[in-house]
């Protein structure tokens, strides 16, 4: 049974950890809850140990014996503290341990995860950003809060993210292990995901199945890995990814847009999303009806821009573009022409069809790369395809860095 310690530190946001205390529980990990002082006075010391069933304390002298400020630290294989308050970020990062939660992250050797919640001058502070980034340069995963309603009226980014998602985000660093496989540290990155809607009239729409599920993996496996992330999410239903900003679209142009401008900064963009090859020349001002005799109006399309091609004739030395390619045939050959025109560096190519990917949760795939490499996948979880894909990204930035002599 895996064992996880979860920090909670005194926000508003510490009634939320109990959500996420639950998820922990329920899929078989072992949780020693690990309050701050000021966070008992948010949620009581019986509401833990009811339900983690362990004991649960703030002090570094009780069960003195026992040396918890020790023993707990090193007997965890991951450390998620959430809420973390900005006196907490402060104080783990500059190595102080006046309390037992400090003084467990000082003798953690496993991953450590840190969802902050805090107003927005508070998360936009200097000292702050400044802590976050000496965290990171660790190997911690510092989560992006989210931006929503804060404590009374204000409203902005440092709400805490959905404990289901940083749920999701904790169990990839899990999965991946030591703390320095957060091998994107100090990576910026764009994921699109999504299928767009092209608008035919008031009421309809050129679209297609994609479910955005597998741009949504590839963002929450780069925050596992320590990235910042910018999800561009064209028409998803799917909850917001713990740690990564979102930017909703709906048209392909939209996308291009978002994307293009978010790219400038992104030492990766990953073109997950499924943009619209064509959209109607002329939208209707209102709803088409149907003719008294029935025949069928003749609809003019008109090519949509190739977002892939156009971020791959701008793309910077040292920026790598991942481009995707859904077939219903002749997969591999079609994607390398794509891989070639687009100027990527690596396409990602699956066949797709109306029983095939779109909205499941496990995907094959084969990985092209423009140094001549396949890597072919099989059928895997979504998730592990993302790391797949990640890893392969993480070896060409290796590269690039070995090529340039910079670090």
């Amino acid at each position: 049974m895996p064992e996880v310690v979860l920090g909670v530190c005194g926000g508003i946001a510490a009634y939320k950890a109990c959500e996420l205390l639950r998820l922990f529980t329920e899929s078989g990990h072992g949780v020693r809850v690990v309050p701050t002082a000021s966070a008992l006075t948010f949620v009581g010391a019986p509401t833990w140990a009811a339900l983690s069933g362990r004991p649960v304390t703030a002090e570094v002298w009780d069960d003195v014996h026992e040396v918890p400020h020790v023993r707990i630290g090193r007997q965890a294989e991951l450390v998620v503290v959430a809420p973390a308050t900005a006196d907490l970020l402060a104080r783990a990062a500059h190595g102080l341990a006046d309390d037992l939660l400090t003084n467990t992250l000082l003798t953690a050797t496993c991953p450590v995860v840190y969802a902050p919640a805090m107003h927005t001058e508070m998360w936009e502070n200097p000292a702050t950003r400044a802590n976050v980034a000496t965290l990171r340069a660790r190997g911690a995963v510092v989560i992006e809060p989210a931006v929503g309603r804060l404590t009374g009226a204000d409203t902005g980014k440092g709400r805490l993210p959905d404990p289901a998602q940083i749920f999701a985000t904790a169990l990839r660093v899990l999965r991946r292990g030591a703390p320095a496989e957060t091998d994107l540290a100090g990576r910026r990155v764009v994921v699109t995901a999504g299928g767009t809607r092209e608008p035919l009239d008031p009421v309809r729409f050129l679209g297609n199945r994609s479910s955005g599920k597998q741009g949504y993996a590839l963002a929450r496996s780069a925050v596992a890995r320590g990235a910042r992330v910018t999800l561009i999410a064209a028409n998803v239903t799917l909850a917001d990814p713990a740690g990564a900003d979102v930017v909703r679209v709906g048209t392909t142009e939209e996308l291009r847009k978002a994307t293009v401008e978010a790219a400038a900064a992104a030492d990766v963009v990953v073109m997950a999303a499924a943009p619209a090859d064509f959209r109607p020349a002329t939208v209707a001002g209102r709803k088409i009806k149907k003719t008294d005799g029935g025949t069928a109006p003749t609809i003019e399309l008109v090519t949509n821009p190739d977002i892939a091609a156009e971020l791959g004739a701008a793309k910077r030395p040292g920026q790598l573009l991942v481009a995707f390619a859904a077939e219903t045939h002749d997969a591999l050959e079609n994607a390398r022409g794509k891989l070639v025109r687009k100027r990527a560096d690596l396409i990602v190519v699956n066949e797709v069809g109306a029983d095939l990917v779109f909205g499941a949760d496990r995907n094959t795939v084969t990985i092209l790369g423009a140094d001549g490499s396949t890597t072919a996948l099989g059928e895997l979880p979504k998730d592990d395809v993302a790391d797949a894909i990640w890893d392969e990204v993480v070896s060409r930035l290796a590269a690039l860095v070995g090529d340039t002599g910079t670090g």
